[in-house]
């Protein structure tokens, strides 16, 4: 099966039933797994899995349905599920590569910084719910890191 790991340029993952549409900041291109499957990848790559990060993200900010995921904290990796994960065409979002949200056409289309534009299938409240959870998680955990540097630094 081929691999795919999400990495610094990957701005979406675009669930297509047993494919995914992976957006990254200067190409897109399909690869032969489902988005839940390069999530659990993603997250095995970086040392951790899905479910061990679902459960960072309700530590942090108590959500587990549809819970912002933490794919990598140095490179603020941090991508969010359009819905249930285990549906097949569950898309995943990187929050902060988000330029803004708008309908055309009765669709949810979401544009992001670099020019690209996804279509979705949810309402605009259920995608400005979810990016708020994910400004929510990355928020507290820069105040994580700024709180642990400033107590290191009272050391030195």
């Amino acid at each position: 099966m081929e691999r795919y790991e999400i990495n610094d340029k990957t701005i979406a993952l675009y669930g297509m039933n047993n494919k995914t549409r992976v957006y990254e900041e200067n190409k897109n291109f399909v690869v032969d797994k489902t988005t839940y499957e390069i999530m659990e990848d993603s997250c095995a790559y970086f040392g951790s899995s899905l479910e061990g990060r679902k459960k960072g993200t309700n530590n942090l900010i108590g959500v587990n349905y549809k819970a912002p995921i933490i794919v990598e904290e140095s490179n603020d990796l941090i991508f969010f599920p359009t819905s249930s994960p285990k549906i097949k065409s569950c898309s995943w979002l990187r929050s902060n590569k988000i330029n803004r949200y708008y309908y055309k056409n009765n669709r949810l289309i979401v544009e992001f910084k670099n020019g690209d534009k996804i279509p979705l299938d949810i309402t605009y409240d259920i995608l400005d719910n979810q990016v708020i959870r994910s400004i929510r998680l990355e928020t507290v955990l820069k105040n994580r890191k700024l709180n642990g540097e400033e107590k290191n630094n009272k050391f030195n």
